[in-house]
């Protein structure tokens, strides 16, 4: 007797959402000299949180603590909310995972904007929902037609990314809270925050955790330097965050991750230090951009879309050039945001070689 997959699975694609660079590595028989394409932090983490770590390390024969419960409330005590509001995952990918498999069945109707995280475009895939995308505008997310597309097919789910990934741009506070207000109650606003650290606090929308149609995403992969550790989280109405809990895998964290980022949390100083360095290396990259005759666009991240200025083509001949050089970037995948490549901040060292190499891919490509 054969095995008897789901009618789902047997329709989907053997694939990832993005090819890692460990996998680039492997078919170039070498390893990157610069690795400023995944959005990681080159910085690392604070060397308090690392510490605590490496003495947690032998207590790792026992299991996590499956309620986060430390973490969780030292998250509502940093956002000003009840631990209740707050859910503990396996980074933002895992938590979008949980969302997707609280709220979507076969056929369902999502909407998302066409070239955002496609992670999260695999998990609705994944449980049969049905995908409706909608173009950015100007490089940014187009609130209003996305909530014109809510409104056409009674989605479920509403996926925004603010600031914006792969293009760094970020909407007003006031649009996205319009956004929120105009939203139908029976969709669900994931709001996906994981630059947030980055961005200045009068761009932040201020959002109720009364609210019960919104979930806010954040990570520790980005400005704490922790992407390894897989550690992200969520804000949202007592409600729906309770129903987490049915589902979420509840020794997903392990206690070298769940400790680390309760130190890291508490390091305010290293935080402010990793958010003045991304502003200095992101300038660098603008410098850089601009000095081979290119555009960027303005970012609120730790990274630089950077316009070639020629078409798509253009702009992936460019990429694979500085991936044979051993300088490792991506690109957005939709038009016309594939016109650019996407450049993550990096030590000094990794922006020079970038800096050495970017004028001989453009004028190779």
């Amino acid at each position: 007797m054969s095995i008897r997959y789901t009618e789902i699975v047997k329709k989907l694609p053997s694939s990832v959402p993005f090819v890692g660079p460990e996998a680039q590595e492997r078919n170039l028989k070498q390893d990157f000299k610069a690795r400023i394409g995944a959005n990681e932090s080159v910085f690392g983490p604070s060397l308090k949180a690392t510490l605590a770590m490496q003495n947690e390390i032998i207590k790792t024969w026992k299991y996590g603590d499956p309620e986060n419960f430390d973490l969780k409330h030292a998250l509502a005590k940093k956002h000003m909310v009840e631990a209740e509001n707050v859910v503990v995952g396996e980074g933002i990918d895992g938590l979008l995972g949980y969302l997707v498999r609280l709220l979507v069945e076969k056929g369902d109707n999502v909407v998302t904007t066409d070239g955002a995280y496609p992670t999260f475009n695999y998990h609705v895939e994944g449980f049969g929902g049905q995908l409706h995308k909608v173009p950015f505008k100007d490089d940014t997310e187009d609130l209003e037609k996305l909530l014109i597309k809510v409104r056409e097919t009674s989605a479920k789910i509403l996926f925004v990314s603010n600031p914006n990934n792969p293009m760094g741009t970020i909407n007003k506070p006031l649009d996205i809270e319009r956004l929120i207000q105009n939203l139908p109650e029976s969709t669900i606003l994931c709001l996906d925050e994981a630059y947030l650290d980055f961005v200045d606090t009068t761009l932040i929308p201020n959002i109720s955790t009364n609210i019960k149609n919104v979930i806010r995403m954040r990570t520790f992969s980005k400005a704490y330097g922790m992407a390894g550790l897989r550690v992200g989280y969520a804000i949202g109405e007592k409600d729906l965050i309770l129903n987490f809990e049915k589902i979420r895998n509840h020794f997903g964290m392990s206690r070298v991750s769940q400790v680390g980022a309760l130190v890291a949390l508490a390091d305010n100083e290293f935080i402010s230090e990793v958010v003045k360095k991304v502003a200095l290396a992101r300038n660098k990259i603008i410098d850089i951009a601009l000095g081979n005759n290119c555009k960027f666009i303005p970012s609120h991240t730790n990274f630089i879309a950077i316009d070639c200025m020629k078409d798509a083509p253009f702009a992936k001949r460019v990429l694979e050039n500085l991936i044979k050089k051993g300088i490792f970037v991506r690109m957005p995948y939709s038009y016309p945001q594939n016109r650019c490549i996407r450049v993550t901040v990096g030590l000094d060292s990794d922006i020079d070689l970038f800096e050495q190499n970017f004028p001989i891919a453009l004028s190779e490509s």
